[in-house]
């Protein structure tokens, strides 16, 4: 095992934190885990198809009772996908002098 800063394979133990072996590095005193695992999450085939379930219409607990996300997880999507999409409106400006004609 070496360190990942340095290089240097000269580490040793420096206890445990959540149930991961922590070791640190001799020469640059860098403490590391020697596995990282990333953090878990959702694929992005399951956060497509709860969009594309709440853009046909669908509900937020019926997406939570059909695909098993819960259903703030679903809205957190829902609202971090709206922030990136323009806007749909864009209302025309009204000018401020009208002009009728008579008839």
């Amino acid at each position: 095992m070496q360190c990942p800063d340095c290089g240097f394979s000269h580490i040793r133990k420096n206890g445990k934190m959540r149930g991961k072996q922590n070791h640190i590095c001799v020469a640059c005193r860098r403490q590391f885990i020697d596995v990282y695992t990333a953090p878990r999450g959702y694929s992005d085939e399951i956060k497509a198809q709860c969009l594309k379930m709440y853009v046909n219409g669908t509900g937020f607990r019926a997406i939570e009772r059909v695909t098993g996300v819960h259903h703030t997880t679903v809205i957190t999507w829902v609202r971090q996908v709206g922030e990136r999409l323009p806007d749909a409106y864009d209302p025309e400006m009204i000018p401020a002098v009208g002009e009728l004609d008579e008839l």
